[in-house]
Formats: structure tokens, sequence, C-alpha cells
């Protein structure tokens, strides 16, 4: 299960203690949050994963593209995964695609996993209009359908990377939703608790301490990477609401993402001043 651990460095949020050096203070005094939201296109953002004081692999996240789709607005998110070669027990390679609505809910969902001898594949149609979604699961190399099938859908459903930018477009609030997820074909639920505070974040990419807005929140399932009870994510305090750093507890102990680099116009991480 050990290679499970780099996985929801993802999504979800993809939002997640060990070797990196941070310095999260809560703010007693008036803080201005930025209430707008931006997603953009051509965004690319990467991320290192640590367990302990080991760096497992990075993690790279984009928006390819925005769309009008029957009537819908929607974003094409991909994340890659991979591990770093020369990590014992971790041999990991996989990209997720996730096609979010406005309202930063699943309308696809595609996941391909790297195995030592071929790749798998999963994908989720969501149709709401007509309350459905779409299983499919197979092999790429050799070609093989091994699941066909079709669930209801009588709400609107995350799926692993969808619930990542719900969180980091709807953070700084002060409330707690409870949010349904698709996840290992099972109808499941994460906690979200929104909190209208800023915290002080340095991290090893940025010279200055960092303006960031908090969220935790608690699972009750075992998700596909391995996620499983607590998380707490900080996201940049501004309208791009980059996530910055994340802790989550996984299966064998807890893991960290913390930002690396990024590629978004005109974007820099926003200074804390108190």
């Amino acid at each position: 299960m050990k290679y499970r651990i780099l996985l929801f460095a993802v999504t979800s949020f993809i939002v997640l203690e060990s070797g990196f050096t941070y310095k999260p203070e809560r703010v007693s005094f008036t803080f201005p949050i930025v209430s707008e939201r931006e997603l953009l296109v051509g965004e690319d953002i990467n991320y290192v994963v640590s367990y302990s004081f080991l760096k497992l692999g990075e993690v790279r996240l984009r928006i390819i593209n925005k769309k009008e789709y029957q009537g819908k607005t929607i974003y094409n998110t991909v994340a890659h995964i991979d591990s770093y070669s020369g990590i014992p027990f971790v041999n990991l390679h996989q990209i997720y695609e996730s096609k979010v609505n406005t309202d930063y809910y699943s309308e696809y969902f595609k996941g391909l996993v790297k195995e030592k001898e071929f790749t798998t594949y999963t994908e989720y149609f969501f149709n709401y209009q007509e309350k459905t979604i779409h299983v499919k699961k197979g092999s790429v190399l050799p070609s093989e359908l091994w699941t066909d099938s079709t669930t209801t859908a009588d709400k609107m459903f995350h799926d692993g990377l969808s619930i990542f930018y719900y969180a980091r477009m709807n953070n700084g609030q002060n409330k707690s939703v409870k949010v349904p997820c698709f996840v290992k074909e099972q109808k499941v639920f994460t906690k979200i608790n929104f909190y209208d505070r800023v915290d002080k974040i340095s991290i090893d990419a940025v010279d200055h301490d960092i303006a960031c807005t908090y969220l935790d929140g608690e699972t009750d399932f075992t998700s596909v990477y391995g996620m499983t009870g607590h998380f707490e994510g900080w996201f940049s305090n501004d309208k791009a609401a980059v996530p910055i750093l994340a802790k989550m507890k996984v299966i064998i102990g807890n893991v960290n993402l913390e930002l690396k680099s990024w590629k978004r116009p005109g974007w820099t991480p926003p200074k804390y001043n108190n």
C-alpha cells in the first residue's frame, strides 16, 4: 500500500506533517479576505510531495481549456502524478482528468494508471439531466473493457480532482459543508470546514511569508489515493486561490504537498503583512 501515499496529492484536494518548514499562525485581528475567485486557462502549478523527510515525487496541476457544452461552461483540468526514480516501494505514474462546471462539480472524470505490464483506465460520465453516472473501466494496451455499467445520480457529485477545485474556489468563507463524492464507484461524502481567517505560511520556493486562507476536513472512507481521515489546506488569499501547502493523513501516516513552481500570468504569492 505504500505506493498509494503519493496519489491524493491531487486532487481533491489535494489538501494536506513532515519535513517542510512552515509556521501557520492564526490571525486574531481583522484581515481582509479576498472573496473573488478565478480559474485561469493555461495555469500550470507544480508540487513536491514528501513523507517524513523523504521526497517522494511531484504533482502537476493544469487548467487546459474552457468551453461551452450543452449550455454549461466547462473547465478541463488535468493532474499528473509521478514518483521520483529510485524511491523504494514507490513507482507511480498516473494522469487524472476532470471536467468541472462553474459550480465546480464533475461532468466527466478519467484516470490513467500505469502498471508494470499495462495501463488501466477509469471513466465516469456524469449525466445530471438523465440522473445517471456511466462507468467504464479497462486497460489501454491491450485494449480491454472490464466494466461498463450505469448507476443513478440524484445530485451532482465530485470526483477525486473536482473536489480540489471546489475547495479552492470556496475557501475563505466561514461555513462547513458535506459534499457528495463518487470515488471507487461508491457514493460517499467529504466534510470540509472553511474559515474566514488568514494564516502566515512560509515555503522554500517563496522568499516572503504568504497570506493564506485555511480549511480542514474529514473523510470517513479510504479513497483510491489511500487518503483517509483528517486533512488541512492553505490557499493564497487572492483571486487565484493557489494551493500553497497541504497536509493529509493516509494509510501509513502523514504526507505533505508544497508548492514548488508555477505558471500563471501576473501572479505572485501575496505577502503577509500584519
